[in-house]
């Protein structure tokens, strides 16, 4: 970890969007976020694609996590992104998408804006990883 970031630790959103009432995997990632010491933000359920934008331009997230299991991610996160993009927050925002996503899903996704995509069975610590590699520097 660069000095930079032990000063200012890195700020996530954890967001669920839509319908998709599945949060157990949000709530791992958001506490193993928490415990390599990131300020984690968890948005809670049910949320619309702008609610998760204005809480992350509101919370000057460096890192925004969706978790989509609903298989609505093809609508979903492209709205989340051109959002950010509205706001100016998608360049320096790493987007992460978590969840059960095609794998011919996926080049739409990253060309969206999408840095990475975790699916099932992805360590923690594959992911806080690369979260530290990768989240902007401020």
């Amino acid at each position: 970890m660069s000095s930079e970031q032990e000063q200012e630790s890195i700020r996530c959103l954890v967001a669920k969007v839509g319908l998709d009432g599945h949060d157990r995997g949000a709530h791992v990632i958001a506490r193993a976020f928490r415990d390599a010491g990131f300020e984690v933000i968890y948005s809670g359920l049910h949320k619309a694609p702008e609610e998760i934008v204005q809480a992350a331009v509101q919370e000057d997230v460096d890192v925004l996590g969706i978790s989509i299991l609903s298989g609505a991610h093809d609508t979903l996160v492209p709205k989340i992104m051109d959002g950010l993009e509205e706001y100016g927050a998608a360049e320096d925002t790493l987007v992460l998408v978590g969840g059960v996503i095609p794998e011919e899903d996926r080049p739409e996704l990253e060309t969206q804006g999408v840095s990475a995509i975790f699916g099932p069975g992805t360590s923690i610590e594959e992911t806080i990883e690369f979260v530290r590699e990768n989240a902007p520097d401020r």
